[in-house]
């Protein structure tokens, strides 16, 4: 088993929305697919883009990636709330009163890319990284924040970070936390559906499976084909259930960056060895590396670039 190693303008906006909706247009216009796959894109959270490129470059890759799979839509893993302390701090204000393991800032970070996703088709979840907070309480003050957004889908949790500070650590699930926090966000909408994500299959609910997409995101491996095999078993164990992966760290670089479509050739050869593949998502950590940001289309560049 590979190990999980973690790092810790509006007017811009609304002039891309026309292109970037053409383009989206024609992603799903394309022939419908005869596998299990939904979607396709990006991983985003503020430790991964420490310089933000900007909304447009978010709404614009995910939906390039999402173009290299025919009949996938623009999909995004979108945190929202990450780990501090022992608790979980959202990226947007949150009011007082609430639970103290759960915290705000000043500014909200998603809205502005969240109104692009929304005009895209965009599939989007809103993951946590909970540490002890209540994941019920967190999934509540989320979708009262971004529930009124179409592009969601549903939420998500990073279960290496449930009532953990190690990475590579994390509380197992039980059946009867995941129905709890899955009834949690469906309170707000019916339709919302939940994923779990961890590199260990043994941390996950052991029979629980209705709307719960299970998201593998190893990472160091040798070669791509020790990275499909290990995935096509995580696709096996939770199987007829939907499962989707995470891809592109820079710890597999040095041999995925041989690759002349490295998105792609990853992505098809997962496909093909997992067929309950629901969602292919390409981290931050690496993603500028594979699509640069583009000052002509208004990106935001590191400083001394």
């Amino acid at each position: 088993m590979a190990r999980s190693l973690r790092s810790a303008s509006l007017a811009t906006v609304a002039v891309t929305v026309p292109v970037l909706v053409l383009a989206a247009a024609l992603v799903s216009a394309s022939p419908g697919r005869k596998d299990a796959l939904k979607g396709a894109g990006i991983r985003s959270s503020t430790y991964g883009r420490p310089t933000d490129p900007g909304p447009g470059y978010w709404a614009r890759t995910g939906a390039a990636i999402a173009a290299k799979f025919p009949g996938a839509k623009p999909e995004a893993v979108w945190i929202v709330s990450r780990l501090d302390g022992r608790g979980t701090r959202m990226s947007f204000p949150v009011p007082p009163g609430g639970d103290p393991l759960i915290t705000g800032m000043d500014d909200d970070l998603s809205e502005p890319v969240l109104r692009l996703f929304d005009a895209l088709g965009y599939r989007v979840w809103l993951q946590t990284e909970p540490g002890w907070a209540p994941v019920d309480k967190a999934f509540h003050v989320m979708l009262d924040r971004y529930g009124h957004h179409p592009s969601v889908i549903g939420v998500g949790v990073d279960v290496e970070w449930h009532r953990s500070n190690d990475p590579d650590k994390g509380d197992p699930v039980t059946d009867e936390m995941a129905k709890t926090w899955l009834a949690a966000a469906r309170s707000h909408n019916p339709a919302y559906r939940m994923f779990l994500k961890h590199f260990r299959e043994e941390v996950m609910p052991p029979t629980a499976r209705e709307g719960i997409l299970f998201i593998d995101d190893s990472q160091i491996y040798e070669s791509l084909g020790a990275m499909v095999a290990e995935f096509a078993k995580w696709g096996r164990t939770f199987a007829p259930a939907p499962v989707g992966f995470q891809y592109g760290y820079q710890t597999d670089k040095p041999w995925w960056s041989r690759m002349k479509d490295p998105v792609k050739e990853i992505g098809d050869r997962i496909l093909a060895a997992t067929p309950n593949a629901e969602t292919l998502i390409w981290v931050d950590f690496s993603v500028r590396d594979v699509f640069p940001p583009d000052p002509a289309k208004g990106d935001r560049l590191p400083p001394g670039k």
